[in-house]
């Protein structure tokens, strides 16, 4: 299984051959790194600063193609960041961009100019989403705010963290493509699962996220800071995993979560076919001319005293009592109405 962390800060203090090796203990196969940004002389308001974090991991990552991505910081409410951006990337060799919504909407008109040549280098975008560790700018950070980048249709955008704690209304950004029958590689928006909720959310946002969007709209990030041991990304890979026991998700649905969706995010070389696990028909999003109306299931036998429920049938909905014979419950998303208001 190919693994790609999707979500992994540099510090400026990391060098290429400790990030390798990180990466090797933690059985990590390419991961996104982000330029510097938090701390040790490097700010999002500070416009050199930004330079050099750039610079920086331009050289952290010039030899190393195949395993390491490197993602640009700017801010884009600074007139010269569209600026900054094609030169990080015509120049410096990174391959797409991280923004943080701080003291700025996703919607402002100011910030449109370096989400349009984003869309014109056609670049992946990682932007936080949910609440900030600064305490202050979670504000600005909504989910619902990013839809403006459907006016930036080049641009392939990833949510950090689920949106959280505004989950359900990051994963109703991403059902429109859905509803509109855009492939889940080509879609607008997915998600990174790196730890935004803390662990008694994470099981039933998960849960939510696959019965809706499915594992094609979901991939993993540690959200490590280098230098950091690989046991380090390897401790936040095995918390997704245990979830993914937990919640009891098939070896095809892991990969894409895993692996898969970065890669076509990514559009790495190895980039998936269209997603279709074994023993499941793609849901169709498109409206049916004279759909007949599902069957009403007959309600299911009351449980035997003394008989444990299993945790992910208390909750009904896909995959409860349907899913496909010998494959995983999250074989993909369940079926939506074609009609939003």
């Amino acid at each position: 299984m190919t693994v790609i962390d999707a979500h992994l800060h540099c510090t400026g203090r990391e060098r290429t051959g400790d990030v390798l090796r990180s990466l090797d203990e933690a059985r990590i196969d390419q991961a996104v790194l982000l330029a510097p940004f938090l701390g040790d002389g490097y700010s999002l308001d500070d416009r050199g600063s930004l330079e050099r974090a750039n610079a920086h991991l331009g050289e952290l990552v010039r030899h190393h193609p195949d395993r390491l991505v490197g993602f640009a910081v700017v801010d884009p409410r600074d007139p010269q960041a569209p600026t900054m951006l094609r030169r990080a990337v015509e120049r410096g060799g990174l391959r797409g961009v991280k923004m943080v919504p701080t003291g700025w909407y996703p919607y402002d008109a100011h910030v449109q100019p370096t989400f349009a040549v984003a869309s014109e280098l056609q670049l992946p975008i990682l932007f936080h989403s949910g609440i900030f560790i600064d305490g202050r700018s979670g504000r600005f950070c909504r989910p619902s705010f990013f839809e403006v980048l459907r006016d930036h249709p080049g641009t392939r955008v990833a949510l950090a963290h689920l949106g959280w704690p505004w989950t359900d209304e990051a994963i109703a950004v991403g059902l429109i493509d859905r509803i509109h029958g855009v492939p889940a590689d080509d879609a607008q928006f997915r998600f990174d699962i790196s730890f935004g909720p803390p662990p008694p959310y994470r099981f039933e946002v998960l849960k939510r996220a696959l019965e809706v969007l499915g594992a094609e709209s979901l991939q993993f990030g540690s959200d490590c800071f280098l230098p950091c041991p690989g046991a380090q990304i390897a401790e936040r890979r095995g918390w997704v995993e245990t979830l993914l026991d937990e919640l009891e998700v098939g070896p095809a649905e892991r990969q894409r979560i895993m692996g898969g969706t970065a890669a076509a995010w990514l559009r790495l070389a190895q980039r998936p076919p269209s997603y279709a696990p074994p023993s499941y028909a793609p849901p169709s999003y498109a409206p049916a001319e004279a759909a007949a109306p599902s069957p009403v299931p007959a309600p299911a036998p009351a449980q035997g005293a003394g008989t444990a429920t299993p945790r992910h049938r208390l909750f009904g909905g896909a995959g409860s009592s349907d899913e496909p014979a010998g494959g995983s419950r999250w074989g993909g998303p369940r079926r939506w109405a074609p009609i939003c208001c």
